[in-house]
């Protein structure tokens, strides 16, 4: 929906309920701690892209909304999306999870807070893909690809923990026919805890399975002790837009 804006969109977000019965009786189904993504209403004219974390037993553990929005060629997501408020890990039965959503996946400091607050994994629901023409050259296209899986290898690098990325397969037309759509590439994966690739999957849909051992990171960290060595009192300057030169 985002490849144009259309107000009428906005509707969808009526189905928010229905999802979340949907994905409660997924997870309680196949005993599973389930991530999902859902279009949420928060009130009339603040609209989320939210993931929900749901129990084994289908309870709804948290959510957290999207707090990078893009503003891109056929990702025009600012006009439906309101970023989020907090990064936060949601505990679970199969430990504390860093949820967070898509385009969130660029940014090592929203990686790094979910570290700092002791989340043990981070997980990332995403759905990038290619315009379905070519404008694009088939070298760019993969040079994106591995972009966008070295950044997040790098986070798990960088905070010593798994990472966890599903991507959407498939192409979505452009309802409104002004462009050729989007191809969506797949190619989820799963990295441990020094950024070793456990499992990948082809751009088709399929399932990934890893076995995570998260004392793996508590190793990681001791060998490779970033966290000890960080310069806190040097980092003012993340907290500006632009910082001033010296």
């Amino acid at each position: 929906m985002c490849q144009h804006e259309d107000p009428c969109y906005f509707e969808w977000a009526r189905f928010y309920d229905e999802d979340m019965t949907f994905l409660s009786a997924l997870a309680k189904d196949y005993q599973v701690v389930l991530v999902g993504s859902l279009f949420e209403k928060r009130m009339e004219g603040v609209f989320h892209n939210t993931a929900v974390v749901f129990e084994a037993d289908g309870r709804v553990l948290g959510k957290q909304r999207k707090m990078h929005i893009p503003d891109d060629p056929r990702f025009y997501e600012k006009f439906y999306f309101t970023p989020g408020d907090a990064i936060a890990p949601i505990a679970s039965s199969v430990g504390n999870l860093g949820v967070l959503v898509c385009w969130d996946q660029w940014f090592p400091e929203a990686a790094r807070i979910m570290a700092l607050k002791k989340a043990d994994m981070l997980i990332y629901p995403s759905a990038i893909g290619w315009f379905c023409d070519d404008s694009e050259s088939v070298a760019d296209k993969l040079l994106q690809r591995e972009a966008w899986k070295g950044v997040q290898r790098g986070h798990s690098i960088a905070n010593a923990m798994p990472v966890i990325t599903s991507n959407r397969v498939g192409v979505e037309k452009d309802l409104s026919g002004q462009t050729s759509g989007l191809n969506f590439f797949g190619s989820s994966f799963i990295y441990g805890a020094f950024g070793e690739e456990l499992a990948c999957a082809s751009e088709q849909e399929e399932i990934l399975y890893a076995r995570l051992d998260l004392q793996k990171s508590a190793q990681a960290r001791q060998i490779w002790p970033f966290f000890r060595d960080r310069r806190i009192d040097a980092y003012g300057d993340l907290l500006k837009r632009v910082a001033d030169e010296s």
